[in-house]
């Protein structure tokens, strides 16, 4: 089952990193990343084409209060959703307390391996403070980098599905999970 979700007062750090709950002076930092081709596609939605959709989607993330901001040397380069994962689709999880986290990063900090540290850290969140017994995750097949991510933090192949994206495309997916006790026993370290 969705468990319910709000981090307006969470604040989560790692090394290089703040996590954060989204403010509207992050605008030009949002859209900065989000206007650049091949980011947003990555999971299913088109370049935001002005700055006032980019304040719209702002807007939301901080109503909605489930998206971190992840934050490097003070300015807005990514975002990780602690989404509610599809029910219908994993009626196996019905007993567990369960959510689904989406992510991207600016093409600026691909392949530094920022994403995978914040994610661990927002399963750490998840798992220790908000009690989880598991995350679902997934990625487009022909999105590697997503795929190694998941695999860095722990994340394990459980199915394929089709995902039907935001700009209307049906995309095939693996769909990964992690459980707390795999979390547990993988010590919460990235490889």
């Amino acid at each position: 089952m969705n468990v319910p979700i709000d981090i307006t007062e969470v604040v989560l750090k790692t090394e290089r990193l703040i996590l954060r709950p989204w403010r509207l002076s992050d605008l030009e930092d949002f859209y900065d990343y989000a206007k650049v081709k091949g980011v947003g596609e990555m999971a299913g939605w088109k370049p935001h084409e002005s700055i006032k959709e980019s304040r719209e989607i702002l807007e939301m993330f901080a109503n909605d209060k489930k998206t971190f901001a992840v934050v490097y040397n003070g300015k807005a380069i990514g975002s990780v959703g602690i989404e509610e994962y599809s029910e219908d689709k994993f009626p196996e999880f019905s007993e567990l307390k369960c959510r689904e986290i989406g992510y991207v990063l600016s093409k600026d900090h691909w392949g530094k391996g920022l994403m995978p540290e914040a994610i661990l850290e927002v399963i750490r969140y998840l798992f220790e403070e908000v009690g989880l017994d598991l995350i679902v995750c997934g990625h487009f097949i022909w999105n590697t980098q997503s795929d190694r991510v998941q695999e860095k933090c722990g994340f394990r192949h459980y199915g394929f599905s089709k995902y039907e994206t935001r700009i209307n495309t049906i995309e095939d997916s693996e769909d990964k999970i992690l459980t707390r006790e795999m979390w547990e026993q993988k010590s919460g370290g990235c490889n």
